[in-house]
């Protein structure tokens, strides 16, 4: 017994340390020395508290071959997965559930326009020569370094990367900006169903005393199901990476500062997930420095700054994807009409690969406007052909050679010249400098459209009269350089109007447009620390008018006791979202209800799930309840009554203390923002509830709300709890008066590698509205690194 006792020590013994031997070969390293081809002399990587990698090379290429293999021994899955997206390759991976996924982007054709991009390369320029010195780094990590767990968990074969998934990861970026996929086909189909009425009280059009983006420059009859939403909705609901959702950021002239320098902020909303988007990375050349932010697979930073000049992003939201009827002939459904008669659609197939299933055929059919949508989704069941044309696959790509030009400026001359090679997405460029300018510019390829056709619809393809009049110059797109009110400023809502005309888009209301105005207007003595609290402000500017203008309407004759207590904490508001809170509980169930008793019974499950979806509804709340009559407010499926606004929100409030009396208990102080309020970042691996403790980051109570600075958003869907499914991807403050000392901060942390002690260390930080320093000082940095790995 004693012996057998003896050998079963000893396997346990050896399992723990084949364990801790297998788990410890799978870190990154960080200390050391590395051995890569071509590279020219050495390099010094030299890690701080955070696992940010400083890099200090005597030559750029050395210096992009080490942020290669850096970025991928953290970063690799999150790489895989990204290039995976755009060529339909993740059933390959997590099965017959992201089939449908697969073929959708598949279809958009987002690897074919790299694949003409790539073909029309300068191989000699500096910006190819530098992407293959980073891809060069990831290569070696891929052939030598260790396999990712996630790698094994999934079967995934370990392939070199190429300038063409570049560009694709770059391609999956833009889609994820937009919106049109989201809206279009929902509007048609409220118009189509219950008439132009309905549409008038939905905020679809520009109101022009909203809080709009100040510019300053020195010098159908058709009939369309609602599977094309929801197909769309089921395509991308499955995504194992975040997309792209909002921003802001804000710039500072010296006149509105306490130390007469630049102050820049930013942080672009993106949907949670684990890792988080950004990988930092300080590269320091003799000839070259910037502090930036990688997206997974990108050689140059999407985001940075240096001791010259700090750049950023939000996103423009402007309308770039417009969807065409389009005509088959009646007896050849592979010819299409045109005004200038029949045509042929393209063709194209790819197999995709189904793990533990068979391979599926995906067939895509194209038009001159796009991809014909009834051929990426089963789902789609109607017959008339639906085409989406997308400005980022109609035109020449050069958004690699942009980002490298915008990086490697060292003015604001030259960070201007970059800015019109960015085709699409649309974007808020947000930019400062050492040399007190400050600017924003609005880019992307717009285009205005004849007045016959509306944006936000379906438009006739057949006809030829629904097509773009002209591409506006670069020129034309809004801009503010050195304005005379000191500050610029973006917050993904409506700019002034552009050639004379409001140009449409997917704009998010003026809520946080107007918060950060109300801010910066009285304010001359601007500092970092102001900045930092400013960019973390969980007020909102405009939910207290929305309750205000509600709780007037409520009937409160026969309110009970926990019914008139609520009233006064909503009547008492002052727009505040923090974790003890009980109104913001009260305000987002009330303001869902009202939408709910308003919308669904004329729109049904499905629409009104999509509607909640949708930037259009945000838009819409504040100006429909402000409004005494609409039309949604009857509710056509009660006879011989005619419901009102008040009506419809008196039921919305009784039902709303109802429902939090079930969920959350008889005493109204138990009714806390934290208990509904909370955010985990979650890993592809973690869907699996076995793992999920283990891969996902969180859950957390965190304070905040949708449309709010430090904003947090989430959808409503009756459940009673607000998920936060997107916000602040990073929090940046740069200070040109001290700018080694410039403040940062991720949700969870630098590597995506589940055993680096940097997995989540920035995560108490991030939720707390804490931050760290962004440190360019060569001495601090070397004086201080306690990892050091050297690349030869």
């Amino acid at each position: 017994m004693k012996r057998i006792l003896k050998i079963l020590a000893v396997v346990i013994v050896l399992m723990v340390l084949g364990v801790w031997w297998f788990t410890n070969s799978l870190k990154p390293t960080y200390n050391g020395t590395v051995d890569i081809k071509n590279v020219q002399e050495e390099v010094s990587v030299y890690y701080d508290n955070y696992g940010i990698p400083h890099i200090y090379a005597n030559n750029e290429s050395d210096a992009l071959t080490a942020l290669g293999f850096v970025h991928a021994q953290d970063r690799l899955w999150q790489m895989e997965l990204l290039r995976r997206i755009p060529t339909g390759r993740l059933a390959e991976l997590f099965g017959e559930e992201l089939v449908k996924t697969d073929r959708f982007f598949i279809g958009l054709g987002i690897d074919e326009a790299s694949h003409k991009a790539i073909t029309k390369l300068d191989t000699t320029s500096k910006t190819y020569r530098l992407t293959k010195s980073y891809l060069n780094g990831i290569n070696q990590f891929i052939k030598e370094g260790p396999k990712p767990l996630e790698f094994y968990l999934t079967g995934v074969k370990k392939k070199p990367f190429t300038v063409k998934d570049v560009y694709n990861i770059f391609g999956y970026m833009a889609f994820s900006f937009a919106m049109a996929h989201k809206t279009d086909p929902l509007l048609t189909n409220i118009k189509n169903k219950l008439g132009t009425a309905y549409l008038a009280d939905l905020a679809i059009d520009t109101n022009p005393i909203s809080e709009l983006i100040k510019t300053h420059s020195p010098k159908d009859s058709l009939v369309v199901s609602n599977t094309l939403m929801s197909s769309i909705d089921t395509a991308l609901s499955k995504l194992p990476v975040p997309q792209f959702i909002g921003s802001n950021s804000w710039v500072i002239a010296p006149q509105k500062t306490s130390t007469g320098n630049v102050l820049f902020a930013n942080d672009p909303h993106i949907g949670f997930a684990q890792p988080s988007v950004w990988y930092e990375a300080h590269v320091h050349t003799p000839n070259y420095e910037m502090y930036g932010y990688h997206l997974g697979g990108s050689p140059f930073p999407i985001l940075g700054h240096n001791r010259k000049i700090a750049y950023g992003m939000t996103m423009f939201e402007n309308d770039d994807i417009d969807f065409y009827w389009e005509e088959n002939h009646p007896t050849d459904a592979n010819l299409y009409k045109t005004p200038d008669g029949w045509k042929t659609y393209e063709i194209r197939t790819k197999t995709i690969k189904v793990k533990d299933g068979d391979d599926v055929t995906a067939t895509v059919k194209t038009s001159q406007h796009g991809p014909i949508m009834n051929g990426i989704t089963n789902e789609i069941t109607f017959d008339q052909p639906v085409a989406m044309s997308w400005i980022y696959t109609k035109h020449e790509n050069h958004g690699l050679e942009a980002i490298y030009k915008m990086s490697h400026a060292t003015n604001q001359t030259e960070f201007e010249a970059a800015l019109p090679l960015l085709h699409a997405p649309g974007l808020n460029i947000m930019y400062g400098d050492a040399e007190n300018n400050i600017g924003w510019y609005a880019v992307g390829k717009l285009y205005e459209l004849p007045k016959t056709g509306h944006s936000k619809f379906i438009l006739d393809g057949a006809n030829g009269i629904n097509e773009p009049i002209r591409y506006l110059d670069f020129s034309e797109n809004p801009k503010a350089t050195n304005p005379p009110w000191h500050y610029v400023y973006s917050a993904n809502n409506q700019p002034e109007t552009i050639s004379g005309m409001f140009y449409p888009g997917y704009y998010l209301p003026e809520n946080r447009g107007k918060r950060i105005v109300q801010f910066l207007e009285p304010k001359n003595d601007w500092d970092k620390n102001a900045m930092a609290k400013m960019i973390t402000d969980v007020k909102s500017s405009v939910n207290p008018t929305i309750t205000k203008e509600l709780v007037s309407l409520i009937d409160q004759q026969n309110l009970n006791k926990n019914q008139k207590e609520a009233l006064a904490i909503l009547q008492n508001w002052n727009g505040d979202n923090q974790l003890q809170d009980i109104a913001p509980t009260i305000y987002h169930k009330l303001i869902y209800l009202c939408l709910k008793n308003t919308f669904l019974d004329e729109l049904g499950d499905d629409m009104f799930s999509q509607l909640m979806k949708t930037h259009l509804i945000k838009r819409t709340i504040a100006p429909l309840f402000s409004k005494e009559n609409s039309v949604w407010f009857d509710n056509i499926e009660t006879e011989n009554k005619s419901e009102s606004r008040k009506n419809i929100v008196t039921q919305s409030y009784i039902e709303a203390v109802s429902d939090l009396e079930k969920q959350l208990g008889n005493d109204i102080s138990q009714w806390t923002w934290n208990k509904v309020h909370t955010l985990e970042h979650q890993h592809p691996i973690g869907k699996i509830e076995a793992l999920r403790s283990y891969f996902n980051v969180g859950p957390f109570e965190v304070n905040g709300t949708r449309e709010v600075i430090n904003n947090l958003g989430f959808y409503y869907d009756g459940s009673g709890e607000y998920k936060v499914t997107s916000g602040p991807s990073t929090r940046r403050i740069i200070d040109f008066s001290d700018i080694e000392n410039s403040l940062s901060i991720l949700p969870t942390g630098q590597s995506g590698n589940l055993f680096s002690k940097h997995y989540k260390d920035q995560a108490e930080l991030y939720n707390n509205g804490e931050f760290r320093k962004m440190m360019l000082n060569e001495e601090e940095i070397k004086s201080t690194s306690k990892n050091i790995l050297i690349i030869k």
